[in-house]
């Protein structure tokens, strides 16, 4: 399972990716540009808590 070590990081090139979009879109009137901030906001979120989790898991595992 070491590939769990490395999730967190694609959520975070999602979110990257997502506002990226988001500016691209923003001056397009018949883009929805809000949509992919709420996708990549989403995506920083699932970020930062598969980081804590993980380093959570990580102290669990060393008190044991």
């Amino acid at each position: 399972m070491s590939y769990m070590k490395y999730t967190p990081y694609l959520y975070l090139i999602f979110s990257l990716y997502f506002f990226y979009d988001s500016i691209e879109k923003w001056n397009d009137p018949q883009a929805t540009p809000i949509l992919s901030l709420l996708i990549g906001a989403v995506a920083l979120f699932m970020f930062f808590f598969r980081m804590h989790f993980a380093k959570k898991m990580a102290n669990r595992k060393n008190n044991s």
